[in-house]
């Protein structure tokens, strides 16, 4: 992602550190933004905290020192996305680092991508 600019939901699993830092500011998360930097807290590692146990997420929200609503809010937020993306609801754009005369294929392989993805998110509570 380009400094400063928002992450792309669509593009969620493969958030960078910093990616994740900005969608925390976007969702007045953003004091949380150095503390999950410092814990190296990803889209991957996001994505996992649905399937976390209740002791991991207790350690998570002591790790990251995060009020209990504020960690309700993150999941909110986390599921919306998530949603948005099994219903197709998100445009699939190449990402900056890649050349535009790869675009067609970058966005035919994400589309693929996302099929697989929706499978997982179809069996989440």
């Amino acid at each position: 992602m380009s400094r400063g600019r928002s992450p792309e939901p669509l593009d969620f699993f493969i958030w960078t550190v910093e990616d994740v830092g900005l969608w925390l500011e976007e969702i007045n998360l953003g004091g949380y933004r150095q503390v999950f930097e410092e814990n190296a807290v990803n889209g991957e590692y996001l994505e996992s905290l649905s399937m976390f146990t209740t002791e991991q997420i207790l350690r998570f929200i002591r790790r990251c020192h995060m009020k209990w609503g504020d960690f309700i809010t993150l999941c909110k937020e986390l599921r919306r996305i998530k949603v948005a993306c099994l219903k197709g609801e998100q445009e699939v754009r190449r990402p900056w680092w890649a050349p535009s005369c790869l675009s067609v294929v970058f966005v035919r392989a994400a589309k693929r991508s996302r099929q697989s993805r929706v499978v997982s998110l179809k069996l989440e509570p």
